[in-house]
């Protein structure tokens, strides 16, 4: 074969191969991480805050450990609902701890994205799932991101995959849901957490003042094709 042919039959299989492209070439894979507690480089990207910061006795840490199933995060403490003998500050409440993300640098694009899954094993409380994303909800003179929340229920004792559609995160404005109709921009996240309070939740939680431990392994995002009126589901993993 000349090298002219040979040219030409490679340019005409490169146009083939083009016009027969999958529409599913072009799409984003079906899951991706967003944080995997699977070494202790992750606790750079995490900061920890309580109500001892206006005054109350709550505390907490956030520790990369074996806990015989490989390296995970432990988000753990304890919730008091005292404050301190003399405070300047008057809480309306106490008894709160939370994990926060440092600011991603620039925005996390989860746009292609209907799902949040987290695998947790957890104490039989509930926690608090926090999407923040770029203010546009709240006054321009306000610094505070958007924030976007969902109760997260953690069965005892067990690894469980908790599966949260975004369109499931309500607007609030700290820690009060925001009584309007609003969407999620979920091209322009900039952090999330994962918080605890001695009160409130689903019911048959736990409860109330006392210790606390949430064992974290991931946190993902997901495509599905679940319907956006499913509930939050979980699934047990071994």
């Amino acid at each position: 074969m000349s090298r002219f042919r040979t040219l030409w039959q490679a340019s005409l299989n490169a146009t083939k191969k083009a016009l027969a492209w999958n529409v599913e070439d072009l799409m984003p894979p079906s899951e991706r991480y967003v944080f995997n507690f699977n070494s202790k480089e992750e606790l750079k990207r995490w900061h920890l805050y309580s109500d001892s910061e206006y005054g109350g006795l709550s505390s907490a840490s956030l520790e990369i450990k074996d806990a015989g199933n490989g390296l995970n995060g432990i988000f753990s403490g304890n919730l008091s609902l005292d404050l301190t003998e003399g405070s300047r500050w008057k809480m309306n409440r106490s008894g709160f701890c939370g994990m926060r993300s440092k600011k991603f640098d620039g925005f996390i694009d989860l746009d292609a994205y209907d799902t949040l899954s987290l695998k947790l094993k957890g104490d039989g409380r509930c926690y608090i799932s926090t999407i923040y994303t770029e203010n546009w909800v709240n006054s321009p003179a306000q610094e505070e991101d958007n924030s976007w929340q969902a109760f997260v229920f953690v069965p005892k004792d067990n690894w469980y995959i908790a599966k949260i559609p975004l369109d499931r995160y309500l607007p609030t404005w700290r820690g009060n849901v925001i009584d309007a109709k609003m969407e999620m921009n979920p091209s322009r996240i900039v952090g999330m957490s994962l918080s605890v309070n001695a009160g409130g939740g689903f019911p048959g939680a736990k409860s109330g003042p006392g210790d606390f431990r949430l064992e974290i392994d991931w946190i993902k995002a997901l495509r599905t094709t679940q319907s956006p009126n499913d509930l939050v589901m979980f699934k047990f993993t071994h």
